[in-house]
Parts: C-alpha cells; sequence; structure tokens
C-alpha cells in the first residue's frame, strides 16, 4: 500500500529531516584523515539523541549502528568501526532520524584530502543525477521517468548503475512503497501524485554497475573493486516541483 502524505505529517518529517542535516553537518566537520568511522557514527548518534530523535538505521532488522559508513569500493551498508579515513579515500555517509513518529533519510559521499581526479568527477555526476531525478518527481509523471533521468545522466558517462539496491518510499516507516529504481524507462511506472514522499537515492559506481554482498550480510562492494557514490534526499512529490525535505546545507557549510 503507497501512503500519501498530509501536510501536517510532511511537517513532522520536514522536522526530522532538519535534525537529519544537522547531524550530517556534525559529521561533515569531522571527515579527516585519521578519524574512525566508529568516532563518526558516535557523534550522530549523541546529536541524534540529543535532539529528541531516534537514529532510524539502529536496530532496523539487526544491524547495530546509526550510520551505514561505505568507504571506497564499499556502495552501502558498511560498519562503522576501526577503519581510519585515510587521505584519497571516499566514503559515503548515510543517515536516518525518526522523530515524532517519522523518517527522513539521507546520504552524501565525501572525498577525504585529494582524490583522484575521476573520482572526484563521479562524486560531482553522482550528485547532479540526484538532482535530475528530482526534477522529474513531479505530480503526473511516471516513476520511470525519474529512474530514467538517474541512469541516462550517468550512464552515458560510462558509469554503472547499480540495479540491486532502489530507492524507497518513507513516512511513518522507515521503507515504504514504492520502490525508487535509479534506472527505467520514461513513461513507465506508477504514476507520481502530490503528497507521496519518496527517498531518491542514486548509487553509482566507477566501473561496473555489479556488486557483491559480503559473508556479514549487509556490506554491498562493487565486484571489481572500483569505488562508487551514494547521494540521497527525501522528498515529496509536488504539482510543479518537488520539495526536497532534507539539505546538504550543513555538510556544505562544514566542507568551506
Amino acid at each position: 500500500m503507497i501512503f500519501y502524505k498530509t501536510e501536517e505529517e510532511i511537517d513532522l518529517i520536514k522536522a526530522s529531516a532538519k535534525v537529519l542535516a544537522q547531524a550530517h553537518g556534525e559529521v561533515a566537520k569531522m571527515i579527516r584523515e585519521g578519524v574512525s568511522t566508529r568516532a563518526l557514527d558516535q557523534r550522530a548518534e549523541e546529536f541524534i539523541r540529543d535532539h529528541g530523535g531516534q537514529p532510524s538505521f539502529k536496530g532496523y532488522n539487526g544491524f547495530e549502528y546509526s550510520l551505514c559508513i561505505s568507504p571506497n569500493s564499499v556502495v552501502v551498508h558498511g560498519f562503522p568501526g576501526d577503519y581510519t579515513l585515510k587521505g584519497g579515500d571516499v566514503v559515503s555517509i548515510d543517515c536516518g532520524v525518526l522523530l515524532n513518529g517519522y523518517h527522513a533519510d539521507s546520504a552524501y559521499t565525501y572525498p577525504v584530502g585529494e582524490v583522484a581526479p575521476e573520482v572526484t568527477k563521479l562524486l560531482e555526476e553522482t550528485k547532479k543525477s540526484l538532482y535530475l531525478g528530482i526534477e522529474k518527481a513531479v505530480a503526473g509523471n511516471r516513476m520511470g521517468d525519474v529512474s530514467y533521468a538517474i541512469q541516462n545522466h550517468v550512464e552515458k558517462l560510462g558509469y554503472g548503475v547499480v540495479r540491486e539496491l532502489v530507492g524507497h518510499g518513507i513516512g511513518q516507516k522507515l521503507h515504504e512503497r514504492p520502490e525508487v529504481p535509479n534506472y527505467g524507462k520514461r513513461g513507465a511506472g506508477l504514476k507520481l501524485q502530490t503528497g507521496l514522499t519518496l527517498a531518491i537515492e542514486p548509487m553509482v559506481n566507477l566501473g561496473t554497475k555489479s556488486v557483491v554482498q559480503e559473508k556479514d550480510g549487509w556490506t554491498i562492494r562493487t565486484k571489481d573493486l572500483k569505488p562508487s557514490a551514494h547521494f540521497e534526499h527525501t522528498i515529496v512529490v509536488r504539482k510543479e516541483k518537488a520539495e526536497i525535505l532534507t539539505s546538504f546545507e550543513y555538510i556544505e557549510k562544514a566542507l568551506q
């Protein structure tokens, strides 16, 4: 079943999204060589709880952490731990916040120090594909219009779009219907209606689209071990232009 949100419910998601954006900003301040991924996770959880929220991911299907932290060839669902960031790494930070009964979800991929030019471009173009997808998330369009916009942009640059992992509806549950693939055909799929809240999240690989799951049952890596990028916003479908509920504002301030 698909749940279309009232304006009151959208406001509750916005409140979650604000705490989430600020938590991302706190993590962004710490992104540098020598910092452990465990320290990033601890800071995010501390900030979220101090602001009345709960980390959406912690306890989700047994996941033990507040952040998914995915360096280099890890696409998504990486575990925080003893790994320390190194110059030349890229690291994806995915976080969710539950506040007043509603979730928000977003992700951002960071360079650590100087990274290879082709990796910088991967991050830039993956982020751009997110906004191209969001542009198509308006009432009357189809889900395939969103998916195609993402796929078309990154594949023409030679990147691989992950098929096995998709975006999703979001609200009282972290993952609701419908799925939001990052590949598809224009004019196909669900007709979008106002009030539909979605987490749109392109996952794009420098090389092959193929991925493998590690023995921990969570961590997803690129099959060719080349870097991957992941950017995500929670949005609501509107008549003329999608409204982005999450924000990278605090991240961008921290990175200046």
